[in-house]
């Protein structure tokens, strides 16, 4: 190991920070000291614990089609002793390089160990549950109907014959994949309950970030693929699958919190500092390089400046314009502080059982998490967390929920009290008939602000702002908030290697910028 000689600060705990402060212990001869506004380790990929159940804001697949984020996340965390049915998965991830071990960790005897569990999800519309992502399966035509069935192929054939021509908008990239019948009935409501605007408001950029290829005639190929035993055969890394098909997943025996607190673990290990309840108020320069950061404790407010030689940024965009003593052009600062995000709180529920039938021989229905389509409702998606790792919950014969919301935090809703928030959610989740209102035994309300960073507002004219922050040569901005893009944690964590590739020379030209903006790039190929 290089002998450390520098000092950067990261800024973030979540996965693009604490995997910048990592790769930089490991690969070079900087010393990272970590600055985490929260007491939470993770960021949104944390685990809250209440009464001993564990909650995972917003559900994190641990997948990715880059086999070196599969392998740094096996290294921490290795992977379960298989059942028998799964038995070549090892075999086949160690031909591709992967850290997999042949037995594999019993997950009942040690903590420290990634799960492999099954992808099921659902949509909930009009008491009904459809499949997601949407197939044309048995069941899914019997719950439309003849009437709306037919109504839905008539229009997706009308879409596949005459496209939109020019994708402008979210809603125009989702008729044309999927018709304007199904767009109305299993789109529509979720994504504007997520994003609180119109989806012919939104730019069809959301869409080619989120899910790509995406479509009827791709599910219908991966569905009559499986049925041949292909795709799904390669349970651990599934590289040529669409993202949103992925049957199967890997996921820490305690949540995705359990992963990173690893990470920091290593991090304070090898050198490393992670300070907490420490916001980053301030980014002082020296002709143009960045040179120190100030820090306020969240708790004290008592200030500190830290000397530095690099800063890596996960924290938010508008906040980091303002923190950094350069000042900005109007241009610049305008557009930055236009950039938009959606926050989100979580009301967990603990309840005695679901009003929803399970599969024959089974106590409790499969779904990881269920899409609530239903306009009347302000819920957006239900987590199950039982089905996520029957360690997230304190006692089996219980089911422990996670209602998911979606505002600004200038909304009202944002600032009730966690009693009405809870009241809220055991409403509406007894109205649509997935429980009874009798059956709640706990609950917990979690906020967590800026979890979207949203494709308007100004974010039309973001590379005024991008441009601006790498004049400055020793700044570097990493992960979701960080360069104001709806990532999933793989590809925050592959900004912040590449990063690392940049200052080794191991890939001088890498551009971060790039990740997961093309069809081709980390999503369609291996590394």
């Amino acid at each position: 190991m290089p002998n450390k000689t520098r000092t950067a600060a990261v800024i973030g705990a979540g996965p693009a920070g604490l995997t910048a402060a990592h790769e930089l212990l490991s690969r070079t001869d900087v010393v990272p000291v970590v600055f985490e506004a929260t007491d939470r380790i993770g960021g949104i990929s944390c685990t809250v614990e209440h009464n001993g159940n564990r909650l995972d804001i917003g559900g994190h697949r641990f997948f990715s089609k880059s086999d070196r984020v599969m392998s740094w996340w096996l290294e921490r965390m290795p992977l379960q002793k298989l059942p028998e049915d799964h038995i070549d998965i090892a075999y086949q991830g160690q031909q591709r390089g992967l850290a997999v071990p042949d037995a594999g960790v019993d997950p009942h005897t040690t903590d420290r160990v990634m799960l492999l569990r099954e992808r099921t999800s659902r949509i909930f519309w009009h008491d009904r549950l459809f499949e997601y992502p949407l197939s044309l399966s048995g069941s899914t035509m019997r719950n439309l109907g003849p009437e709306r069935l037919f109504r839905s192929a008539v229009s997706y054939l009308r879409s596949m014959s005459a496209p939109i021509r020019d994708e402008d908008t979210l809603e125009d990239f989702l008729i044309n994949r999927f018709g304007r019948e199904l767009y109305q009935t299993f789109f529509q409501s979720y994504t504007e309950k997520v994003w609180g605007v119109a989806c012919d408001e939104i730019p069809a950029e959301w869409g080619a970030q989120r899910i790509k290829g995406l479509s009827i005639r791709k599910a219908l190929l991966h569905a009559v693929d499986k049925a041949r035993g292909g795709v799904a055969s390669d349970a651990v890394a599934q590289r040529e699958v669409e993202t949103s098909l992925i049957e199967r997943f890997l996921y820490p025996k305690f949540g995705p919190g359990q992963m990173w607190e690893v990470v920091a673990q290593e991090v304070r290990d090898r050198g490393g500092e992670v300070l907490m309840n420490q916001r980053v108020v301030g980014v002082r320069t020296t002709e143009g390089h960045v040179t120190a950061v100030v820090s306020a404790d969240t708790r004290t407010g008592e200030q500190t400046t830290t000397a530095v030689d690099m800063a890596v940024s996960s924290m938010p965009i508008p906040a980091l314009v303002d923190a950094i003593d350069i000042a900005a052009p109007r241009s610049v600062a305008d557009v930055a502080r236009g950039l938009p995000f959606r926050d989100f709180f979580t009301v967990g529920l603990l309840v005695d059982g679901l009003r929803l039938p399970p599969a024959p021989g089974d106590d409790l229905i499969k779904d990881n998490w269920i899409y609530i389509q239903e306009p009347g409702v302000q819920i957006g998606r239900l987590q199950i967390f039982n089905n996520w790792s029957p360690w997230m919950v304190a006692d089996p014969s219980t089911v422990w929920l996670g209602l998911e919301y979606f505002c600004y935090d200038t909304d009202p809703i944002w600032r009730q009290p966690d009693a009405e928030l809870t009241r809220l959610g055991v409403t509406e989740l007894s109205k649509i008939g997935i429980i009874e209102r009798e059956s709640v035994l706990d609950s917990c309300v979690v906020r967590v602000p800026k979890t979207y960073p949203a494709y308007f507002g100004s974010y039309g004219d973001f590379d005024v702002v991008r441009g601006w922050l790498q004049e400055i040569p020793n700044l570097h901005c990493v992960g979701r908030n960080g360069q104001h893009r709806y990532n999933n944690q793989d590809h925050s964590m592959l900004t912040a290697m590449l990063m690392v590739d940049q200052l080794t020379g191991e890939d001088p030209t890498a551009d971060i910028w790039d990740v997961n903006t093309e069809e081709e790039y980390h999503e369609q190929r291996s590394s």
